[in-house]
């Protein structure tokens, strides 16, 4: 076979107990491999993949005993993107706050996004494979924003993957942030229950807004410290929305500082001038029964040096 084509015959699987729940489009990046993300969705929008003979959506959850036909595949292998860098895998491996045998938690450092895709080589679940070659699984539990840091669980078990997915589906999780608001807050603690509608821009970027047409979205906002002209505060959401938490802010009129795409210019010019170099939003803990032992484990994750660095700045300059 010419090494420069990827090809895949027709086959036939049946979907045996350990396949059972997870998504179609998962379940084909396993069958073919070094075939793009873009191309397998291609092929199921094209009614080319079936499932018991019939359509279905790149959402659908396999069965016990689904009958999948997967087609044949032949197409030009793209050049070998570039493996994470030995400084990248440093930083990661030195990020990871908690592993045990099923799961590992990373405190995910600002600007690294979570996985490649859409121009980007790889992400923080490319790296944490290349580190660990030895786990036959390592799948994203969920996501968090590029430019936002903190808990990011990942499953080695699929039954880990599925039982902490389903907390989450059912908000019986936990979820703690760290934010850093413009201005001064008129309250000590608020409820946020704006519905949110998110939007894909022509670009392909996602914008979220608040629309009554959106999804149900709950956050609550507490003040931890009030400065000079911002305030840091704990934000719990109970719904996990794109953006819920800027655009929750952006409501409550006081944005997240430095957050460039639903920004406040003027007080994102002031923090940068300030020495603030990245989104202040940070993934700080989470918790939730632990499906492995029944207990409740609970990750926290720090803030970086510089976030507590230009902390430390403001409370100085708080006290003046």
């Amino acid at each position: 076979m010419n090494s420069k084509i990827i090809k895949h015959s027709v086959k036939f699987v049946e979907i045996n107990a350990q396949n059972a729940g997870q998504r179609i489009d998962n379940f084909l990046l396993t069958q073919l491999k070094g075939v793009p993300k873009g191309h397998i969705y291609k092929i199921i929008r094209k009614g080319e993949v079936r499932v018991n003979k019939g359509r279905i959506k790149q959402t659908y959850k396999l069965q016990y005993g689904d009958s999948v036909r997967i087609p044949p595949v032949s197409l030009e292998k793209k050049k070998e993107l570039p493996a994470p860098g030995r400084s990248l895998l440093t930083l990661i491996k030195d990020s990871i706050i908690f592993e045990d045998a099923t799961l590992l938690a990373i405190n995910k450092p600002s600007g690294i996004a979570v996985h490649g895709g859409s121009g980007i080589s790889y992400g923080i679940i490319e790296a944490i494979r290349a580190l660990k070659p030895e786990e036959k699984f390592l799948e994203l539990i969920h996501r968090i924003d590029k430019d936002t840091s903190g808990c990011l669980l990942i499953a080695k078990k699929r039954s880990t993957l599925l039982a902490i997915q389903d907390l989450l589906r059912n908000r019986q999780t936990d979820k703690r942030y760290l934010a850093l608001l413009c201005g001064k807050p008129d309250f000590k603690q608020t409820k946020v229950t704006a519905p949110l509608l998110r939007e894909e821009l022509k670009s392909g970027e996602r914008f979220v807004r608040v629309d009554a047409k959106g999804k149900e979205s709950t956050s609550f906002f507490k003040i931890i410290q009030q400065f000079n002209d911002s305030a840091l505060v704990e934000v719990t959401i109970i719904t996990g929305r794109t953006h819920q938490i800027r655009v929750h802010a952006k409501y409550l009129g006081h944005n997240v500082v430095a957050d460039s795409k639903y920004s406040n210019y003027a007080c994102n010019q002031r923090y940068k001038y300030k020495g603030l170099k990245r989104l202040f939003l940070h993934s700080s803990q989470i918790s939730f029964t632990y499906p492995e032992t029944g207990k409740t484990l609970t990750i926290k994750a720090p803030l970086s040096a510089d976030l507590e660095h230009f902390l430390s700045t403001l409370k100085h300059s708080s006290q003046k």
